[in-house]
């Protein structure tokens, strides 16, 4: 099964050779990767390339005017893997939150699915163990938030690290997706689940990046906190 992971970068120098060695040291002969760097400031675009010479023929780069958001980087990302005619479509962060090694177990499970997901609130899964308090209490709220007001029985909605079958994502409208934070997660969990798809989740271990800065903002949370909201009311046409 050929698979192509959308990995979106913005200043990410110091993860992006670490992340991208881990994932071809795994025993994945057909495992692609396409990097959709949004400028970067930092040289990450260059890194990029660089590491598209040598792993020649499983890394291409998106190169992206200026800083345009997580969730249209993941869309156009999407339509590229899907063009150069990848059979399953995966997304996950170059930060080492989500770990690379359980790419293969993502692969074997999407075998029986439409999509599988790394899951931080199934048995077995964990939030970093370093995180204080207050701060897994913000991430589980948020999780159970979208849950509890879309009615979704998937149990994490907002994680990032998902491997797509090709016909699943054919079979949404892309076009209509319009989130651009971390909530792009929910939006798309949320449209799979109304047209009927069906998903699988593996616990992981969801650790803390190791290198750069976070991406999360205030602002980013406050348009998750509503369009979460909105979201119901825009896929109300949508049935399986």
């Amino acid at each position: 099964m050929k698979t192509t992971f959308v990995i979106p970068t913005y200043n990410e120098a110091e993860n992006l050779p670490k992340i991208v060695s881990a994932l071809f040291e795994l025993p994945l002969p057909e495992l692609n990767l396409l990097i959709v760097d949004d400028n970067s400031p930092d040289g990450t675009g260059q890194i990029a390339e660089d590491l598209g010479v040598t792993y020649a023929g499983h890394l291409k780069v998106m190169h992206r005017a200026g800083k345009q958001g997580l969730g249209t980087a993941y869309i156009q990302g999407f339509q590229r893997a899907i063009e150069d005619g990848a059979d399953a479509v995966g997304q996950m962060d170059a930060d080492f939150s989500h770990p690379p090694e359980k790419v293969v177990e993502l692969i074997e499970t999407i075998q029986s699915c439409d999509m599988a997901l790394g899951s931080r609130y199934v048995p077995g899964g964990k939030l970093d163990e370093q995180w204080p308090f207050w701060r897994k209490a913000l991430s589980g709220f948020g999780n159970f938030y979208a849950r509890t007001i879309l009615g979704m029985s998937l149990r994490d909605v907002t994680g990032g690290f998902r491997l797509w079958r090709r016909e699943t994502l054919m079979g949404m409208p892309l076009e209509r997706v319009r989130s651009n934070g971390y909530v792009f997660q929910v939006e798309m969990a949320y449209v799979a689940s109304k047209l009927g798809y069906k998903f699988k989740e593996i616990p992981i271990y969801f650790a803390d990046r190791r290198w750069g800065e976070s991406k999360m903002s205030f602002r980013i949370q406050i348009e998750a906190a509503v369009r979460v909201w909105q979201l119901a009311g825009m896929y109300r046409d949508l049935s399986r």
